[in-house]
C-alpha cells in the first residue's frame, strides 16, 4: 500500500472539520452568487425556498459524500475504486477532481478581482463615484489590465498553495479555524452599518417578507442549483474532507453544522447587502455585477465608506480562500494517493497548473478578444467555465453520487458507516428515501433545466 495513504492526515477535532468544511461551503457562492440570485428571483421567497432545498436535498447528499470519504479514507477517485473496484464508477471521482481543478482556475480569477479591489477601495478609487456606471468603467479598466489581473491571481493562488502545503492539521484546519471567525465578524460589522442607513427598512422588507406571487419554476431551479453550488457538492470536496474524519465523529451532527453555518453566512450576507442597496435607491436585480459594480457605488456614498468597502472586499477574499483551499486539496489528495507524489511536490505542481488554467479566464475581461467572446458560445471564457464546471459538472457529479450511495454501494452500507459515532441515527429511514429517490430526481431536474436554458 502507498505510504502516502498510510500517512494521510486527520482532523484534530470535530470543530476542525466543521470549520474547514464550512469554509469550503462558505465562499463566493454565499457572498457574491447568493445575493444576486436572491435579487433576481424576488427576494424573501427565494431565500425561503433555498433554505428548504438545503435541508431536503443538500444535507442528504453532503451526508452521502462524507460517509463515502470516511469509509474509504481516500480521495474521490480512490474512494470509488475501493467501493466499486474494476467498474466505471471511478470516473465519477475523476470528474470530481477535474471539476475541482477547473473551478479553482476561474474561481481564483474572481477572488483575484476581490483582492485587487481591497487596494482599489483603500486608495480611494471609488471616493468620488456617483453612479454604478462609473464603477462599471472602473471594473472594466481593472479586469482588462493584464498586469493587475494576473498579479492578483498569482498572489491569491500563492497564499492558497502555502496553506494546503502545510497539510491537513497545520494548514487547512488551523487556517480555517482562524479565518472563519474573522469572516463572521466582518459580516456582522457590515450588517450593522447597512441596517443603520436611512431607507434600509425597504431593503429589509424585500429580503425578509416573502411574496410567493413572484415565484416561478425558474425560482425553484435557481434555488436548488444554488444549494448544491454553495455547499460544494458534486466535486469530491466533501469526500476528501470526510476522509480525514475519525470513526468516532458523529457525521449527522457534523454535516448539520456545516449546512447550518453555510446557510447562516449566506443569509447574513443578504442582510448586509439588500438594506444598503435600497437605502441608496438601487435595484436588487443587478445580477453578477452586484459585488464589483453596485457595491462600490454604495460605499462611495456613506460616511466611512472607504473603510467599510475595504472590509467588505477583505471579507470576500477570506470567503474565497476558505473555498479554494478545499478545491486545491481535492487535487492534491488525488495526486498524493494515486500518483505517489509528496505533498510538497503535489501542491506546487497543482498550483502551477491551476495558474496556467486560470490565464484564459483572467484574460477574458477584455484583454484578449478571443477569450472575451468565445466563438459559438458568445460569452467570455470565465462564464463558459462557470457554466460547464460550476453548473453542469457539479450537477452531474451530485446525480451520480446520489445514485451510487442509494443504489450501488447501498443505503444500508452507508448507514452502517454513519452509525459509527451515531449508533441511533434516528433519521435513517428518511435519509434512505431522500438519497434514493428525492435527491436524484431533484438533481436530474436541475440538469434538464440547465439544458433547456442553454439550448432552447
Amino acid at each position: 500500500m502507498n505510504d502516502n495513504i498510510n500517512n494521510r492526515g486527520l482532523w484534530r477535532s470535530k470543530i476542525g472539520f466543521i470549520a474547514a468544511a464550512s469554509g469550503s461551503a462558505i465562499g463566493l457562492g454565499n457572498i457574491w452568487r447568493f445575493p444576486y440570485l436572491t435579487g433576481e428571483n424576488g427576494g424573501a421567497a427565494f431565500v425561503f425556498i433555498y433554505m428548504f432545498f438545503v435541508l431536503l436535498i443538500g444535507f442528504p447528499v453532503m451526508l452521502a459524500e462524507v460517509s463515502i470519504g470516511r469509509n474509504t479514507q481516500r480521495n474521490p477517485v480512490g474512494a470509488f475504486k475501493k467501493l466499486a473496484p474494476k467498474t466505471h464508477w471511478k470516473y465519477v471521482g475523476i470528474l470530481g477532481v477535474i471539476s475541482g481543478f477547473a473551478i479553482l482556475s476561474f474561481y481564483s480569477v474572481v477572488a483575484g478581482y476581490a483582492l485587487g479591489y481591497i487596494f482599489e477601495t483603500l486608495f480611494g478609487a471609488f471616493r468620488n463615484v456617483q453612479t454604478a456606471q462609473q464603477t462599471k468603467l472602473i471594473f472594466g479598466e481593472f479586469a482588462s489590465n493584464p498586469i493587475s489581473s494576473l498579479l492578483c491571481l498569482s498572489l491569491f493562488l500563492f497564499v492558497n498553495g502555502i496553506i494546503v502545503y502545510k497539510g491537513v492539521e497545520e494548514g487547512i484546519e488551523r487556517w480555517s479555524k482562524t479565518l472563519m471567525p474573522i469572516l463572521l465578524f466582518l459580516l456582522i460589522f457590515l450588517v450593522i452599518r447597512s441596517l443603520t442607513l436611512k431607507g434600509s427598512l425597504e431593503g429589509l422588507n424585500f429580503y425578509m417578507k416573502p411574496d410567493f406571487s413572484k415565484v416561478t419554476g425558474s425560482t425553484f431551479m435557481n434555488a436548488l442549483g444554488q444549494a448544491f453550488f454553495s455547499l460544494s457538492l458534486g466535486m469530491g470536496t466533501m469526500i476528501t474532507y470526510g476522509s480525514y474524519l475519525s470513526k468516532k465523529d458523529n457525521l449527522v451532527t457534523s454535516v448539520s453544522y456545516v449546512c447550518l453555518f453555510d446557510t447562516l453566512i449566506a443569509f447574513i450576507a443578504g442582510l448586509a447587502i439588500f438594506p444598503a442597496l435600497f437605502a441608496m435607491g438601487l435595484a436588487p436585480n443587478e445580477g453578477p455585477d452586484l459585488v464589483f459594480v453596485v457595491i462600490p457605488s454604495i460605499f462611495s456614498k456613506i460616511p466611512g465608506g472607504t473603510y467599510f468597502g475595504t472590509a467588505f472586499f477583505i471579507l470576500l477574499v477570506i470567503a474565497a480562500l476558505t473555498s479554494t483551499i478545499s478545491l486545491l486539496e481535492v487535487v492534491v489528495a488525488y495526486i498524493i494517493e494515486e500518483r505517489g507524489w509528496s505533498r510538497k511536490r503535489a501542491t506546487v505542481g497543482a498550483s502551477i497548473i491551476s495558474f496556467l488554467l486560470a490565464i484564459p479566464s483572467a484574460l477574458s475581461g477584455g484583454i484578449v478578444k478571443f477569450f472575451t467572446k468565445l466563438p459559438y458560445y458568445g460569452g467570455d471564457f470565465l462564464s463558459f467555465m462557470s457554466t460547464v464546471f460550476g453548473s453542469y459538472a457539479l450537477s452531474i457529479g451530485c446525480l451520480f453520487i446520489a445514485v451510487f450511495v442509494g443504489w450501488r454501494w447501498g443505503v444500508h452500507r452507508a448507514s452502517q458507516e454513519i452509525a459509527n459515532g451515531n449508533p441511533k441515527f434516528k433519521s435513517r429511514v428518511l435519509w434512505h428515501f431522500l438519497i434514493k429517490f428525492v435527491s436524484p430526481i431533484a438533481v436530474l431536474l436541475i440538469i434538464l433545466n440547465l439544458i433547456k436554458s442553454s439550448f432552447f
